[in-house]
């Protein structure tokens, strides 16, 4: 069940700034000291997210001039940020980790650029903290979605970004409620033709426990998550591709066999109707798309 505090605030904010945070006892505190002493609060609406922590998160939120949502359960880092998003007083929403890896400066950045964008993202420069063990999985992420959407992607999963709320409210029933979230948000923005910005920033290392990425279990997600975004917003891009190789090798395989035995072999013509299939497939997964992305 969701619970929130709300602060008594008598003018009118820029932006809403979004803190999803869970189990952050020992980054939270210090992030929100950041926040207060650089003055943020009085020109955002600073909303943290507690996203069912078991330690004494909530707690320490209360303890600022911020507004604190709270969900009763751990439901995800997606879904932390869709409450927010929801909850959200402004028309433009901007994100920031909750860990102490994003510098809140950078706030101020990222709203005068969304005067221009619809989204803007902070890409990660090449002095940022990074795990190793991630930077393969990465890659292969970025260029698979390079791939599918034609153009060269930005720091596609960057926790530091904002949107136009209104856009991003329209394709929230898409997002996911893990850390895909910001994966999935970059693609679908690209895929609508919504207009990207971004700038440089640099990433610390994150302050107390270890990150809750699982990199295997959530890079497979995501990567099943890019096709599924490609599905949603131009299915032909999967389906034609694979009618075509299937008419092809169908077409090949039934003309060799029929100058070497004499007849058009049933393997060829299965070949050839598969491809057939998968393309009327996609016709009709094309039309659906549309129709499902006209219920944001």
């Amino acid at each position: 069940m969701l619970k929130h505090i709300t602060l008594d605030q008598n003018h009118a904010f820029q932006a809403s700034v979004i803190i999803p945070a869970f189990n952050e006892e020992a980054g939270i505190g210090p992030l929100l000291d950041k926040i207060i002493s650089s003055g943020l609060n009085l020109k955002y609406e600073i909303i943290v997210v507690d996203d069912g922590s078991s330690d004494n998160t909530a707690n320490i939120i209360a303890g600022y001039p911020v507004r604190l949502l709270k969900h009763g359960t751990n439901k995800g880092y997606g879904a932390a940020l869709k409450t927010g998003i929801r909850k959200a007083k402004c028309d433009k929403v901007i994100m920031l980790d909750s860990d102490g890896q994003h510098d809140p400066g950078y706030v101020d950045t990222i709203y005068e650029l969304l005067a221009d964008s619809d989204m803007v993202i902070g890409e990660r420069d090449s002095q940022s903290h990074q795990v190793g063990s991630r930077k393969g999985g990465k890659w292969v992420i970025r260029k698979t979605g390079e791939m599918l959407v034609d153009q060269k992607l930005p720091d596609y999963n960057s926790g530091m970004r904002g949107f136009q709320r209104d856009l991003i409210l329209n394709l929230i029933h898409l997002m996911p409620n893990g850390f895909s979230f910001s994966t999935t948000s970059t693609l679908a923005f690209l895929k609508e033709g919504y207009s990207i910005a971004t700038f440089p920033i640099n990433v610390v290392e994150r302050v107390g426990r270890s990150s809750n990425v699982k990199f295997v279990k959530d890079g497979t997600k995501t990567l099943l998550l890019l096709f599924r975004i490609i599905m949603l917003f131009n299915p032909l891009k999967v389906f034609f591709p694979a009618s075509v190789f299937f008419t092809f090798i169908g077409l090949v395989w039934g003309v060799n066999g029929y100058f070497i035995f004499g007849r058009f072999p049933n393997s060829g013509t299965v070949l050839i109707s598969l491809g057939m299939f998968m393309f009327f497939f996609g016709l009709l997964a094309d039309q659906i798309a549309i129709l499902n992305r006209k219920k944001g």
